[in-house]
């Protein structure tokens, strides 16, 4: 295990201390951005460059993704009025979150973030080849972006369909998803929807 160096002494939010993340994986090591920001904004200026996704903090790419959850099988998760798109009303959302998960867990909520996403990433999947006018599914290997693509997706979408027309708020479920996510939990959907396409990339093998 190799802990990930702060570039400074800030903190995120000027409260989470991130030099001591550790991110056990080393294959996704170089992918996760934690870099310390009190304002964590990129204003969208990373999306034009080659990989931009990696120099985005992880934490704004969550706000973000509160924003649009993306389709779920055929069905597509629509805006709501906890989330309209808005980057303040997103972050408020998420310093919620990790501060409900430093009371429970009493750990860094960065770094129980860090564990939930490495812990939800599927190694491979499957993808359809055709040949011959035949379609028959082949296992590959996920690259480190999109296993981190699909991490985050796979935790809002699951504390989101547990928040939608529920007495539960969008906050709590989030902060319970990432929580389940980080101990290996298999009641997180991050980590059944994880077993469900390795399985299926090992049946395709």
């Amino acid at each position: 295990m190799i802990e990930q160096q702060a570039t400074s002494s800030l903190k995120v939010f000027d409260l989470y201390d991130v030099s001591t993340i550790v991110i056990k994986d080393p294959a996704m090591r170089a992918y996760m951005n934690f870099v310390p920001r009190v304002l964590i904004k990129s204003y969208g200026r990373r999306n034009t460059e080659y990989m931009g996704n990696t120099k985005v903090n992880l934490i704004e790419r969550l706000a973000n993704r509160l924003a649009v959850p993306g389709h779920q099988g055929k069905k597509h998760k629509i805006i709501t009025s906890w989330s309209s798109g808005k980057y303040n009303k997103n972050m408020r959302t998420i310093m919620t979150v990790l501060a409900l998960i430093e009371q429970r867990t009493k750990k860094n909520p960065v770094q129980v973030l860090a564990s939930a996403i490495e812990n939800g990433s599927p190694r491979d999947e499957i993808t359809v080849i055709e040949q011959a006018g035949a379609r028959y599914p082949q296992a590959v290997d996920c690259s480190p972006i999109r296993r981190i693509n699909l991490a985050i997706r796979w935790i809002v979408q699951g504390s989101y369909a547990k928040a939608f027309g529920k007495k539960k708020k969008i906050a709590e479920t989030l902060a319970d998803e990432i929580m389940k996510a980080s101990e290996g939990n298999m009641e997180s959907y991050a980590m059944s929807k994880k077993n469900e396409v390795e399985k299926q990339a090992d049946s395709a093998r």
